[in-house]
């Protein structure tokens, strides 16, 4: 990251940033004439030709037009402003093929109509913004730069300097050293007023950018629930794929061992039952290992102690287990949802887990509580630090699966530690 050595109220007038945004605003204007007469030229003749059938056409025809002008805003914006407006859901989803389906979903799309009402509704905050913002720009460079081009008024304008007033028995003129020094300090205070101004102005564009040509609430709403759908579904077939290769590898492997040793026990028992109780002794021992495999397999896919006491028990035997001492505060009145609870349950697991095997850590905590309809986990540690929920890490894995129920998962985990991370989760009981 830049080190700057001058504060951002001294920077903010060379700053490209800056000069980005104030290009948009003075692009605003012819864009927004062009989409207000596209617009209404829209309404108005496709309003008055619906009585022949050839209305139709037109309107569809203008709304196509209108969403090609939106999707040059949006680029707009985002090379300009750096403000990235998700691209809206194509027109005529679901409607039928040919150019009857085409027309027919551009007419039911809302999307286009909001596109329509974007060029009536922006062309008066754009004369409005454009004014503005040139005001401030133009006063305050020339005030700015007013003794240095002072000379040239009474050379070539016949007068001695800028006249604030004048009547037929005197006059105020901006003259002597004194008001040229005034002139040009009020000339700096409008130059670094001005980026402010700019980004006032462009905070607007940017509500009505993202609120007539986004998409709607109830699309990215669907979209948002068909990713966390498909993370739901790559988190469950991980888990089974898990669950297979530890039965695999652990007690399905044991119990085929056990089977052959017993076998042989039994080949060897008439001839040599010392040898036949030695293989027997082994393979109760086998017995036992892959009991316990077992059971903590199952608590890996949901432990019981979780469905009979809830979380305040079932943290605490994960805390047991892990490497270095943990404290557990639950402070819940009642119980969520089973679903929320497992999700509470295995984030803390998680977390202790990464707390054990990469934090460096001496203590760690565990706090769960309410707060209105939320659950609140933190699990905090007194280690190195430098966490991050960065793509492909367990805690990139945890935030998906929070995601999946509208949870959050954030990270506070600064370079020397200590680590933070708080998972808000829904309350539904």
């Amino acid at each position: 990251m830049a080190v700057h050595r001058l504060p951002a109220a001294l920077r903010a007038p060379v700053e490209a940033r800056h000069w980005r945004a104030f290009g948009y605003v003075l692009l605003s204007l012819p864009l927004s004439v062009l989409a207000f007469v596209l617009s209404v030229t829209t309404l108005a003749l496709g309003a008055g030709l619906l009585v022949t059938f050839l209305g139709i056409p037109v309107l569809a025809g203008g709304l196509a037009v209108c969403r090609g002008l939106g999707a040059v805003e949006r680029a707009r914006a985002r090379a300009l402003l750096g403000f990235d407006v998700p691209e809206p859901e194509p027109a005529g989803a679901g409607s039928g093929g040919g150019a009857g389906g085409r027309i027919g979903g551009l007419l039911k799309s809302g999307v286009s109509w909001r596109h329509l009402l974007y060029g009536i509704v922006h062309l008066p905050w754009a004369v409005f913004a454009f004014t503005v913002a040139v005001t401030f720009w133009a006063y305050g460079w020339a005030a700015l730069t007013y003794p240095l081009w002072h000379w040239v008024l009474p050379v070539h304008a016949g007068t001695d300097g800028i006249q604030l007033y004048g009547d037929r028995t005197h006059s105020v003129v901006l003259d002597s050293p004194a008001e040229l020094a005034l002139t040009g300090a009020v000339g700096l205070a409008l130059v670094m007023v001005t980026p402010w101004v700019v980004r006032g102005l462009t905070a607007v564009d940017r509500l009505l950018l993202a609120g007539l040509l986004g998409p709607s609430r109830l699309a990215s709403r669907v979209s948002e629930l068909e990713t966390d759908r498909g993370v739901v579904v790559d988190a469950a077939a991980a888990d089974l794929r898990r669950i297979e290769r530890d039965l695999h590898d652990g007690a399905q492997a044991r119990l085929v061992a056990l089977a052959m040793d017993l076998g042989e026990a039994r080949e060897k028992l008439a001839d040599d039952p010392q040898a036949a109780a030695q293989l027997v002794e082994e393979a109760h021992g086998e017995v036992k290992t892959a009991l316990r495999e077992l059971r903590d397999l199952a608590r890996g896919i949901h432990p019981a102690v979780l469905t009979d006491r809830g979380l305040d028990a079932a943290l605490s035997a994960v805390a047991a287990h892990c490497a270095v001492p943990v404290s557990v505060e639950v402070d819940l009145s009642s119980r969520p949802a089973a679903a929320i609870e497992g999700i509470a349950y295995f984030t803390v697991s998680e977390l202790l887990r990464n707390v054990s095997r990469h934090s460096g850590a001496r203590r760690a905590w565990v706090d769960v509580w309410r707060t209105g309809d939320k659950l609140l986990v933190q699990v905090r540690d007194d280690g190195r630090g430098g966490a991050e929920a960065g793509a492909g890490g367990g805690l990139a894995g945890l935030t998906e699966r929070l995601d999946a129920v509208d949870g959050v998962l954030a990270v506070d985990s600064p370079a020397g530690g200590p680590t933070t991370v708080t998972a808000e989760l829904p309350w539904r009981a």
